[in-house]
């Protein structure tokens, strides 16, 4: 299912980022599906998944101006693919007021178009999943009454990197890995014939499983399913090895396990009834190296392509182990001089030795 993929991005005055372009396609116009941005404290990482997330479709607001003089501003181009497959060019979104030096018909046919798919977004598609570098493993007990279970597709929904109190993942990540599990139980349980909505719900529960294999996996340990008394997530210690509830893991396999389980809700959440490991979308993930040991993050990236093919990936880190996993034509170095104190962009094997 072809859908949205992020093409490049252009940030003006966003936190230490004079005028910085981030090309996240290859030269012939293809979006990567993986991208590392490294670099160190204080050079922009996490203000650029921030601007990332606040120009998508369906959800264009203004940036902060972190210094004087003009505003901050942000400009990304998307594909849209399953959304608007007749669309010749893709979708350019602007924060308000960008000063573009267009001619006045072609931003008015921009903020037209804009305001067309901040519309047909709330109507499906268009998923985009944030992972802040402040996320944190909490020991609650599952929840999946009322609400909490029910799939809700928002894009209108801020992405909050810098706030600590709304990045607990714990008991999200338990509803993503359960819910699935426990529904296909149930139609499979009511000995009705397979009908849509059981052929629905057995499909989640197979793409959870082969989603979250590879990150498992890399964490030693396997996916079982649900304890049938507390509806925990269950896993087991390699194979064959003891069996541990998901709060009875290490702090790396609840982490690892959180990208693809809520990467993957959000997928069934935009597109429900399609087969959400084949759906494509975007998931920005802050400090990808955050509470990994050296052998993960060298294994992370392919990880991730490997647990949903279609999903764009775009993590920081300020590991060179995580980088150099990648292809350096998917890396980005962000580098403060240290005669100007400005921060420069390097792409490709330039980012690798740096």
């Amino acid at each position: 299912m072809e859908t949205m993929h992020l093409l490049q991005a252009r940030l003006v005055g966003v936190g230490s980022l004079a005028d910085v372009t981030f090309r996240f396609a290859d030269d012939e116009g293809v979006p990567r599906k993986t991208v590392v941005v490294v670099g160190g404290g204080g050079v922009g990482k996490t203000g650029l998944l921030a601007a990332l997330a606040s120009t998508r479709p369906g959800h264009a607001i203004a940036q902060r101006t972190y210094r004087g003089g003009d505003a901050a501003f942000v400009v990304t181009d998307w594909t849209l693919g399953a959304e608007d497959p007749a669309r010749p060019h893709p979708l350019r979104v602007a924060t308000p007021s960008a000063p573009l030096g267009e001619p006045e018909d072609t931003a008015l046919l921009r903020r037209r178009e804009q305001a067309i798919f901040d519309r047909r977004a709330l109507e499906g598609g268009f998923a985009l999943v944030a992972f802040s570098g402040g996320r944190w493993m909490s020991r609650t007990p599952v929840l999946l009454g009322g609400a909490d279970r029910r799939l809700r597709h928002d894009p209108r929904v801020a992405a909050s990197f810098d706030d600590p109190t709304r990045s607990d993942l714990a008991r999200e990540t338990k509803q993503a890995l359960a819910y699935p599990v426990v529904s296909a139980a149930l139609a499979r349980a009511s000995r009705q014939p397979v009908d849509e909505g059981r052929a629905a719900a057995e499909s989640l529960e197979q793409a959870t499983r082969e989603a979250v294999a590879p990150l498992a996996e890399l964490a030693g340990h396997g996916f079982l399913g649900v304890d049938p008394g507390s509806l925990e997530p269950v896993f087991e210690r390699g194979p064959g090895g003891a069996v541990l509830s998901f709060d009875e893991l290490p702090a790396q396999a609840r982490h690892l396990l959180a990208f693809p389980a809520l990467t993957l809700r959000a997928l069934h959440a935009a597109w429900p009834g399609a087969d959400a490991r084949a759906a494509e979308g975007v998931a920005l993930i802050d400090d990808a190296d955050l509470h990994l040991d050296a052998s993960a993050r060298r294994g992370l990236m392919p990880a991730l392509r490997a647990a949903l093919p279609g999903v764009q990936w775009i993590v920081t880190t300020s590991s060179a182990e995580l980088a150099s996993s990648s292809e350096a034509s998917d890396v980005f170095a962000l580098r403060r001089m240290p005669d100007s104190g400005e921060i420069r962009l390097f792409e490709g094997d330039l980012a690798v030795v740096h």
